[in-house]
């Protein structure tokens, strides 16, 4: 038991080296050199050159995004006239965040008053041939009302109470604010990476204030504007505004922020991108549209309403991105993992 014991201590006082075998062959060397220069290759040229293994990273990115919109249309239609729409007409939310959608057509059926009057034919639940198809106080399934028991000969429908007359319903062909791809959306955006306390805005520190005023982004000649036109917005997707207008969409722009910290603070800036969402391969739906209503008094105090069917541009403003700077730590560990690869040991 004591030599074991002895045996045991000694041991833990011991050096060993490993023994070498030398392979005088030209072609094992040239294999042999060939991988390390592989693995040096591959250390100095992906892991720090192009990854950056030498940075610490941070995807956490802290985003706020403000917008604002300026434009007016005149709309002309036969059954309303002519009407201008401003910011404050057509921008929905009025206060832009990073959805905003902004109404490029619409339908109004106007002077809508509670009271009885026929279902429309497209409402399949609304249809009738007898009264017994129309039960009082049932609920039209996605229609306009509720059931009064009566089934209208003239129309085919169940007459209902609701707000009357019901809902114009056909397919525009036109839009009818067809200037609003000259609108223009301002959108700011603030970023920031907690790990390193870094900030930035997309909108540069500058003195000449006039050039917000004038400017309209462009990826070449003015790629630091803030200010997008409408229409160049749906063109970068690969789309026309105008074709797009009539029924509306969605669209994506995105702003990527991947900031190389040990460089000036300048050159953290965001790279901008646009694609459309509401297509589909191999589907035939498309298209943004919702419902909203206003109301008034008349001189009784009666309420009555317009009702609006507006189709729009949706835009989703998605803020991605990354930021690096140096630290010992991931250097250390990536120059350690190359000369294990190199098969370097201590002896």
């Amino acid at each position: 038991m004591a030599a074991r014991c002895s045996r045991l201590v000694n041991g833990l006082f011991e050096y060993k080296t490993e023994k070498f075998f030398i392979a005088r062959n030209k072609k094992v060397g040239l294999v042999f050199r060939f991988i390390q220069l592989a693995v040096i290759g591959y250390l100095i040229g992906w892991v720090f050159i192009w990854k950056k293994g030498y940075q610490e990273r941070e995807e956490a990115i802290q985003s706020s995004v403000y917008t604002k919109l300026k434009g007016s249309a005149v709309a002309n239609t036969t059954e309303l006239g002519s009407r201008v729409w401003g910011a404050e007409d057509y921008v929905i939310p009025s206060q832009g965040d990073n959805v905003f959608i902004i109404i490029t057509n619409y339908l109004e059926t106007p002077n809508q008053r509670l009271s009885l009057c026929a279902e429309s034919p497209i409402i399949p639940d609304g249809v009738c041939s007898h009264n017994h198809d129309c039960t009082k106080d049932e609920p039209v399934k996605a229609g306009h009302g509720v059931k009064m028991g009566r089934c209208i000969n003239d129309t085919g429908t169940c007459e209902i109470y609701g707000w009357c007359p019901v809902e114009h319903s056909h397919t525009p062909k036109e839009p009818v604010l067809g200037k609003a791809e000259n609108f223009s959306v301002y959108i700011r955006n603030f970023v920031r990476f907690p790990k390193f306390d870094f900030s930035k805005s997309n909108v540069l520190p500058s003195s000449n204030h006039s050039y917000l005023k004038s400017c309209y982004y462009d990826k070449v000649h003015h790629p630091f504007c803030p200010i997008f036109r409408v229409g160049d917005i749906v063109q970068w997707t690969g789309h026309s505004f105008q074709e797009m207008a009539v029924k509306g969409g969605t669209i994506a722009i995105g702003i990527e922020w991947n900031c190389d910290l040990d460089k000036d603070y300048s050159k953290c800036t965001p790279e901008y991108s646009f694609s459309r969402l509401d297509i589909t391969k191999g589907s035939n739906i498309s298209g943004y549209n919702f419902r909203f209503a206003r109301y008034y008094k008349d001189e009784d105090g009666k309420p009555y309403r317009s009702l609006f069917k507006v189709y729009g541009i949706r835009f989703d403003i998605m803020v991605n991105g990354e930021a690096g700077k140096f630290s010992i730590v991931p250097t250390v560990v990536n120059i350690g993992s190359g000369v294990a690869l190199m098969g370097v040991k201590a002896r």
